[in-house]
């Protein structure tokens, strides 16, 4: 099975795995012992604004990607009646994964101002 480049260079079935393994980096490690404390915390996270705001980019990621894979199917089988719309589809699933990328790095950029501060 052949992959079509998508606009990017990133072979347009490789989905957006890159991009969850980089943000499963960014949560703790858990610890023996700390699987209630940890199934806790992440709740709470899910709950908060913060993590709200993580879990929408995440799934606009998916969807834009989900969107853009269609498209290329469609043209792909001569379903697709303007060849434009691949392009825009493309471009909109790029720029959410940018998105998703720069507001986790500013995160991180914070987490590490915050942790270097003195008390």
């Amino acid at each position: 099975m052949s992959t079509v480049q998508g606009i990017t260079g990133i072979a347009a079935n490789a989905g957006i795995t890159g991009i969850t393994d980089t943000i499963q980096k960014i949560a703790p490690p858990v610890q023996l012992g700390q699987e209630e404390e940890s199934a806790v915390a992440l709740d709470s996270i899910k709950d908060s604004s913060f993590g709200s705001l993580f879990g929408s980019l995440i799934q606009n990621v998916r969807d834009t990607d989900a969107e853009f894979t269609q498209a290329q199917y469609l043209l792909a089988t001569g379903q697709l009646d303007n060849p434009v719309q691949v392009g825009i589809a493309g471009y909109k699933a790029e720029l959410a994964a940018d998105l998703l990328i720069q507001m986790r790095n500013r995160a991180l950029e914070a987490y590490n101002e915050l942790k270097n501060m003195g008390v």
